[in-house]
């Protein structure tokens, strides 16, 4: 889904002009003729859709800077932009004291917004990901905090949340990379535990000789090369929530112990006198399906009942294909703020070859999926070329990049009918076509290929905008860029 940007300017010219040229970059645009209304788009029911606000800074109902006082008391993280005629110091500063996060004098030029507009996303980007780090650090991670679209999903998040109320043992079952991790995170920052330990066990990655250790700890000298004391897992987690994953990969000595500890709330470190108390929520998890391995005797059945005492099953990214949507909009959004890319979404077709994965490593594989696209990208819309490990899978041709994957601008229909690129040399009767005419077709290839951006065409053909514009009316090509030749002549009006 594109970036939202609110507008709000009480001139209805430069209101159309710079909604034609946000929307040029492939973002969508809403309007707002005066402050208030535009503080009733913010706090109204789609008021969460706007990621940026650009803002006239003079207007009669209600100026910039008393729409940003009122703004920061109710959305301090919303980036915004003022662009103003008055381009004093003394603005500025009032602007960016009052809360602006970007201050550009008219006249701007569309090129030099949509920069502005880039960056603050980029940097609301790298924020958000920042405050989610910091909330999986302080073990405050919410189910709030989670992408998730399907029904299935708001299913497995309703059970999470009844979880939380209480301190029962959760058993979270699912394929690997389907995401256990995470709900269990959610469940501990959603309950009374929230901020305290979430201690990690792999009971798959754990060495037989050192699994007691690492569990319960160990007195110093207990064993040869035990230098120090080692307090264990379930010590660190006291207080908290001790998450063991891959459960199903532990020896059966070893879930005669852990049953001991879960029935008793103690753990006997090796080597010491006594046993020590802890108090620990126990969240365990597996892609095994433990009930078949009681059956076959290599999971003992008491400890089975002892973990299942609320299952939470994780279904496959496959049977939820209502999450791929909105978790590749997620990786798309923050890989292109990390590796500094201006790839904004995906086209339909992308999209739908997606959702027709079947996706056996999860949400993991798609993770990984979106980055290498978006890395390898150089266009601003993931298109089906970018995943040709996808396309091959489903049989699907991976054509080379196509106009339609790069965001629409205004095109007309001479536009249209140059594409795709291909310049004829000759005419129909094997002739070489004149110059002219050739030089025509070449302009029309450029300003499609640079969506109407006429610094580049001129840029890329070597010629300056002058030069270009002369050619434009020589040639009748003036109408093929309307709204650029409108933003150049308006958007430099105060």
């Amino acid at each position: 889904m594109a970036q939202t940007i609110l507008v709000v300017d009480d001139d209805p010219v430069q209101r159309r002009l710079l909604e034609a040229a946000i929307s040029r970059g492939g973002m969508n645009v809403v309007t707002a003729p005066g402050g208030q209304p535009a503080l009733d788009l913010i706090n109204g029911p789609r008021g969460d859709q706007i990621t940026l606000m650009l803002l006239d800074l003079v207007m009669p109902d209600m100026d910039g800077l008393e729409v940003l006082a009122k703004l920061r008391a109710t959305n301090p993280d919303l980036p915004v932009i003022v662009l103003t005629a008055k381009g004093g110091i003394d603005s500025a500063v009032d602007a960016m004291r009052a809360g602006a996060n970007d201050f550009l004098v008219k006249p701007a030029s569309p090129e030099r917004i949509a920069v502005s507009i880039r960056n603050q996303l980029k940097i609301g980007t790298l924020s958000g990901e920042v405050k989610q780090l910091k909330k999986k650090q302080d073990n405050k991670l919410t189910f709030d905090d989670l992408v998730a679209g399907s029904p299935e999903m708001k299913q497995v998040f309703r059970l999470g949340a009844r979880a939380a109320q209480s301190d029962i043992p959760v058993l979270i079952e699912g394929e690997s990379g389907a995401g256990k991790e995470l709900i269990a995170r959610a469940i501990q920052g959603t309950s009374a535990r929230a901020g305290k330990p979430f201690v990690t066990v792999n009971c798959g990655a754990i060495p037989e000789n050192l699994v007691e250790s690492i569990l319960f700890g160990h007195e110093k000298g207990s064993f040869t090369g035990a230098s120090d004391k080692h307090l264990g897992k379930f010590q660190e987690a006291d207080g908290g929530t001790l998450f063991l994953d891959e459960i199903g990969e532990l020896r059966l000595d070893m879930q005669v112990k852990l049953l001991r500890a879960l029935q008793e709330g103690e753990v006997d470190p090796v080597g010491s006198k006594r046993p020590v108390k802890v108090d620990v929520r126990i969240i365990a998890a597996t892609n095994r399906d433990l009930g078949q391995m009681v059956s076959e005797g290599v999971f003992r059945e008491d400890l089975y009942y002892r973990l299942n005492v609320f299952p939470v099953t994780v279904p496959a990214l496959r049977d939820r294909s209502g999450d791929i949507a909105p978790l590749s909009r997620h990786f798309i959004t923050r890989f292109a703020a990390e590796e500094n890319k201006q790839v904004s979404g995906m086209t339909p077709q992308a999209s739908q070859l997606l959702e027709q994965f079947n996706w056996p490593g999860n949400v993991r594989q798609l993770e990984n999926t979106i980055f290498r696209a978006v890395v390898l990208c150089d266009g601003t819309i993931l298109d089906v070329c970018d995943f040709p490990q996808i396309a091959s899978v489903l049989g699907v041709e991976s054509a080379p990049r196509s106009t339609s994957a790069a965001p629409a601008a205004t095109e007309g229909p001479a536009l249209q009918a140059t594409s795709p690129y291909a310049l004829k040399v000759t005419d129909t009767s094997g002739n070489i076509r004149k110059f002219d005419e050739m030089e025509c077709e070449i302009i029309r290839m450029a300003i499609s290929r640079y969506n109407g951006h006429m610094s580049e065409v001129a840029r890329r053909l070597g010629i300056g905008r002058s030069t270009l514009y002369r050619k434009l009316k020589e040639y009748g090509l003036e109408g093929d860029v309307p709204a650029e030749q409108e933003e150049s002549a308006v958007l430099k009006v105060g």
